[in-house]
């Protein structure tokens, strides 16, 4: 009954390996990055953010072009009219009508209103500005949680590879022990323990395949494709050189996008500032009109038609002398915001250059652990391969060949793990140096 599971087991493992590995066209990191800019919810929903702010910085939403209304209209009325003229006479009408009709062209413009239209329209500007750059950060975020995904399904790629090949160990154990019972050389428990163990090979297999999947549909998820599509990822991995690490550390003042947004929202609140304070001066306003009229009147008046059309303009100046103080509280508080924006942009600047500085160091340690778990492996496939041939000669029993065993399979999986733990400790330095976009994966 046993061999018959274990049959059945290595036929759906052999199944499901061909199904997940075969056949899958290669999602390069390049292509993985272009479809997360042109398909990611997040990036999309920035972009159109972006498009607004450009709409509000341009200079029809700037308050210096004038407004032009068109006016139009009629009047009718039937009145019973009894009038008395100015030599005594009297006359009664019945129905007496009067239609009039108008239409007019009107121009507002305003030619000064105390500097705030000119400050309100330098902010717009900035505005767009911080907006391209919360769309710069919701990319950046969304680049770093590619590849964050990306390399797990990079990392259990490999540990699919390094857990067959383990199984496959263990399977070519199992049928040597089998032999050597079937002719008395081994007591039936070396054949039991290979049993065991193929079956533990054989679930951690399974569970990785699942974890597989798994990642594949949170990565689908990232791009904005089919949740079931398949494919394989590219498992190389390369480091910026530390040259360069180095020069980006000593420019992230200038280029991390949290700082860059601290000055932008100076920029902001000191045109508010700057803006608030137009309530102490006047504004110049300047109308003109170009009108035409008609009118249409009973015999009671001394003219029965009229028709006027004429151009109008005038110059206005508005001054609030005392706006009850209103004025003065939101100057004051504006100069207040201002203030806190800067000493936010210090705080912010004090977090960064922490942020910066872990960074840093969580690398440099991860690139020391890849190098050291780069060379156990060295040493625990020579165990392996030692203990092996141990064992084949029956020096060792097979718990003690399976340690071994274990102990390849630990130090590869955990070379993995340290290996993409690196690259995305790199990645997270990028980001915090505002680099992560400037440089190839």
């Amino acid at each position: 009954m046993r061999v018959v599971f274990i049959s059945i087991l290595l036929l759906f493992l052999a199944s499901s390996g061909s199904t997940i590995t075969y056949g899958q066209d290669l999602l390069s990191k390049k292509e993985a990055i272009t479809q997360t800019l042109s398909n990611n919810f997040g990036i999309r929903l920035a972009e159109n953010q972006v498009e607004i702010a450009g709409n509000n910085q341009n200079v029809l939403n700037s308050g210096y072009l004038p407004s032009l209304t068109g006016n139009a209209g009629g009047n009718y009325s039937n009145d019973d009219q009894d009038v008395t003229f100015r030599d005594g006479t009297q006359e009664s009408i019945q129905g007496a009508e009067t239609t009039r009709y108008n239409a007019s062209i009107n121009l507002n413009y305003t030619l000064f209103d105390g500097l705030g239209r000119y400050w309100n329209y330098k902010s717009l500007k900035e505005q767009y500005d911080l907006t391209s750059l919360e769309a710069r950060q919701t990319i950046e975020t969304t680049i770093l949680q590619l590849f964050t995904v990306y390399y797990e399904v990079a990392r259990l790629t490999e540990n699919e590879q390094v857990l067959i090949q383990t199984y496959e160990n263990t399977k070519r154990r199992l049928k040597r022990a089998e032999y050597s019972f079937q002719f008395g050389q081994v007591n039936k428990l070396d054949v039991l323990n290979a049993e065991v163990d193929i079956v533990n090979d054989s679930i951690n297999l399974m569970n990785n395949r699942q974890q597989l999947q798994n990642a594949k549909r949170d990565l689908n998820v990232v791009l904005n494709s089919e949740l079931e599509q398949s494919f394989k990822v590219d498992t190389i991995v390369n480091f910026t050189n530390q040259v360069k690490i180095e020069s980006f550390v000593n420019t992230s003042s200038s280029n991390n996008v949290r700082l860059l947004q601290a000055e932008k929202n100076i920029a902001i609140s000191d045109y508010d500032y700057k803006a608030s304070k137009g309530v102490f001066l006047p504004r110049i306003g300047l109308t003109g009109s170009y009108g035409w009229n008609e009118a249409n009147l009973p015999s009671t008046n001394f003219a029965t038609s009229s028709t006027t059309t004429g151009l109008s303009g005038g110059v206005s100046l508005t001054w609030d002398l005392f706006d009850g103080g209103g004025g003065i509280t939101r100057t004051k508080n504006a100069k207040i915001i201002l203030d806190n924006q800067r000493l936010l942009k210090s705080q912010i600047r004090q977090e960064v250059n922490r942020d910066i500085s872990n960074a840093e160091g969580n690398y440099q340690t991860r690139l020391q652990i890849l190098e050291l778990q780069t060379k156990n492996i060295i040493t625990a496939k020579n165990n392996f391969e030692r203990s092996n041939e141990q064992y084949k000669l029956g020096q060792i029993t097979s718990v003690e060949l399976r340690q071994a065993q274990v102990n390849l399979l630990n130090a590869q999986t955990s070379k993995n793990l340290a290996k993409y733990n690196a690259k995305l400790a790199e990645l997270e330095l990028l980001q915090l140096t505002g680099q992560l976009l400037n440089v190839n994966f």
